[in-house]
């Protein structure tokens, strides 16, 4: 098995010449996930010097949380609280002096994860009326209890104007803003009586820092509203009233209190408000930059160019592209990706995909495998319960570690192929109700023919989309592949390598969406004239890269038809 070329990065400037930490600025990136919010100071060389956190203490108390709902609601005060924790213990360790030089601020947060806002622009849960009312927080992007809602305004959109407003995202889902506006206010008067508009949190967090909240006046993002609210140059804007008001003329009240036309996360948006510059013992000349998703962040980090496909793996994987705008002239991609106006870097246009579960297939094969012992722990007492539960314990921890030592050894074929449809299919051709499954199954397989069934049926779900790419004459030359799965199993991503037979490069940094955040602001801030230099000297190296194996290469080739033959299959049944 082959494990790839392990490269050491020595820490310099990266050709700026200049070794003298003391001329240096420093940038602040601040990453919101699904439960913390992550804030990293890095250098303008590239550099990250300190790093906090600060766990939504709301959250993680199981507050607004229904999952056998599929609602998932956060309190803005939850953003605001921890926001003020970890960028304070992240300057806590640094002296005045660095300090000093940090120049900029750079945002980016889940999404679409929109919030009803007042007239001046304050999120509806902060007022005494609407404090623990779920529906005036801020719906979480993975909150899927706009369902209903989607399928209408996907029909909507497609065919209830003479404009197609789907042929650049295809199938609005109800992850995304319309559909979540929409769900809340019919089943939620009040929300719908008191919201003046709906805000991303993206944006909301950048009109906080600034105290430029007034929605009409407020930055809003390329990557929010080109993704998930449709905005595109092609119909000047958002779609129309007359589309949205099919729906709900509510939502044309939305779309015409939109304000600003979106801009780039590398805009100069504005600086720390007196409030924010003293709440974190900053400067009230630091710039704050515009904002952007997570995961575009993290294409940022991790130094994506044309060419280049940037996998951010997770429970779910999402995969990134740019091209210009020229190149896509012509191309039909909408089953294959979502496309927006200088989403990721300006001056191109940003293409995601992904999968709808990864690393979540692997989570739920060992919760299978440990049932038995979990189950064992409910029927015993005593000394024999706490062994049992000391044993689960130490299983949770390494069970996939050993699948991964064992799957190694077994012989390439013949092996189970898994259908990677476990959470739904979100591309190819978004289909909410596929589900996963496995063929070739026998009595001789055991857990870790499984697991590499599992394995390779999720990395044939990213082969089938860069072939889908290639096919449409993209070009992708190699694979930065990011996330705790890419610095952790070198089981999967040489699979990786050998079935897309690319090169697969892992960053040298576990804060990529972090340092995505704080590259955009470097060249708010005014470090850098461009992204592209910044990337230069601030974006992630690889400290490690996978090739493909030539031998295995033959035979996951042959496995892979195998593998299309089952998606065909079962692509045909509901």
């Amino acid at each position: 098995m082959q494990f790839g070329h392990l490269f050491f990065k020595i820490n310099t400037m990266k050709g700026t010449g200049n070794t003298d930490m003391d001329n240096n600025r420093y940038v602040i990136g601040v990453d919101f996930g699904s439960d913390s919010v992550r804030a990293a100071v890095v250098c303008t060389n590239g550099k990250i010097i300190s790093r906090g956190v600060s766990f939504y203490r709301r959250w993680k108390m199981g507050l607004y949380q229904h999952p056998e709902k599929n609602i998932f609601r956060q309190h803005p005060l939850d953003y605001v609280e921890s926001l003020e924790e970890c960028i304070k213990e992240a300057l806590g360790s640094l002296d005045k002096e660095i300090v000093s030089k940090i120049c900029g601020i750079g945002i980016d947060t889940t999404g679409s994860t929109p919030v009803p806002v007042d007239i001046h622009g304050t999120p509806l849960a902060l007022l005494k009326e609407f404090a623990e009312c779920e529906d005036a927080m801020f719906h979480l992007w993975k909150d899927h209890s706009a369902a209903r809602e989607a399928e209408e305004l996907n029909h909507i959109f497609m065919s209830g104007t003479k404009e197609n407003y789907t042929r650049y995202q295809g199938q609005y889902c109800s992850e995304w803003y319309w559909a979540k506006i929409l769900h809340t206010i019919r089943r939620n008067p009040k929300i719908k009586q008191k919201a003046y508009t709906w805000i991303e949190h993206c944006d909301w967090i950048v009109g906080l820092l600034t105290g430029k909240s007034a929605p009409q006046t407020m930055y809003h993002s390329t990557c929010a509203a080109g993704h998930k609210a449709l905005w595109h140059s092609a119909w000047n804007g958002l779609p129309s009233s007359e589309c949205l008001a099919m729906a709900d003329t509510d939502l044309a009240e939305v779309a015409e209190r939109y304000g600003r036309t979106p801009l780039p996360a590398t805009t100069n948006t504005g600086n720390l408000n007196d409030e924010w510059a003293k709440r974190l013992g900053l400067s009230g000349q630091v710039i704050v930059s515009g904002s952007s998703f997570d995961a575009h962040a993290g294409a940022i980090g991790a130094g994506i160019r044309r060419g280049t496909m940037v996998c951010i793996l997770g429970t779910s994987a999402v995969d990134l592209l740019i091209e210009k705008p020229e190149n896509l002239f012509g191309k039909n991609l909408v089953s294959l990706c979502g496309q927006a106006e200088n989403s990721i870097i300006e001056g191109y246009t940003g293409i995601e995909t992904g999968q709808a579960a990864f690393g979540d297939i692997f989570a739920w094969y060992k919760k299978i495998l440990l049932w038995p012992l979990k189950q064992a722990s409910k029927k015993l007492s005593g000394e024999k319960k706490c062994l049992c539960d000391e044993l689960a314990e130490n299983m949770e921890n390494q069970l996939l570690e050993w699948l991964q030592e064992e799957a190694e050894k077994l012989p390439e074929e013949p092996f189970p192929i898994a259908l990677d449809w476990f959470n739904g299919r979100r591309y190819p051709d978004t289909d909410d109700y596929q589900m996963g499954s496995i063929s070739q199954l026998s009595l001789g397989a055991n857990a870790p023919h499984v697991y590499r069934g599992l394995v390779f049926g999720a990395v044939c779900g990213l082969r089938r989309l860069v072939d889908g790419f290639e096919k449409a004459g993209l070009e992708i030359r190699e694979i930065i592949a990011v996330g705790g799965i890419a610095r952790k199993s070198s089981y999967i991503m040489q699979m990786m390598a050998s079935v897309l037979e690319k090169n697969v490069k892992i960053p040298d940094t576990d804060q990529i969406c972090a340092l995505g955040a704080a590259i955009n602001a470097a060249v708010a801030a005014g470090q850098y004239p461009d992204i592209e230099t910044a990337l230069r000297y601030m974006a992630a190296k690889p400290f490690r890269e996978f090739t493909p194996d030539a031998e295995k290469c033959n035979i996951y080739r042959q496995q892979y038809e195998k593998y299309r033959t089952l998606a065909d299959m079962d692509g045909d049944y509901r």
